[in-house]
C-alpha cells in the first residue's frame, strides 16, 4: 500500500507556476478576452455565401425589434433565412435488393 502511495503521489504532483507560464496564461487570457470583446462588438460575415452575418448585439436588438413590429412577417423571414441557410439534407441512397426477396 505504501508503494502505491508513493507511487501515486509522484505521478499526481503539479509543477510549479514560474514566471513565464504565469505570463503566457495572461497573454492567452488577454487574447481570449479581446477576441470575445471583438465578437460581440464588430460586425463581420460568418458564411458569405449564404449571407450570414455576425451583429454586435446593440444593432441586433435594435433590428430585431423594428421586424418584430410585424410578427407574422418575422417569422415567415425568419423560417426563409433559416431554411436557406441550413438546407435539408439529400435523401438517402435506397437500398439494395436482397438476393432472399
Amino acid at each position: 500500500m505504501a508503494v502505491l502511495v508513493a507511487a501515486l503521489k509522484h505521478y499526481s504532483t503539479v509543477s510549479t507556476v514560474n514566471q513565464a507560464r504565469a505570463a503566457e496564461r495572461h497573454k492567452i487570457l488577454a487574447d481570449a478576452r479581446q477576441k470575445a470583446n471583438e465578437e460581440l462588438t464588430v460586425t463581420d460575415w460568418i458564411d458569405k455565401a449564404n449571407g450570414i452575418v455576425r451583429l454586435p448585439n446593440s444593432l441586433a436588438t435594435t433590428l430585431a425589434v423594428k421586424q418584430w413590429q410585424d410578427p407574422a412577417k418575422a417569422r415567415a423571414d425568419l423560417l426563409a433565412r433559416a431554411a436557406k441557410a441550413y438546407p435539408p439534407p439529400p435523401p438517402p441512397a435506397p437500398e439494395p435488393k436482397s438476393e432472399f426477396e
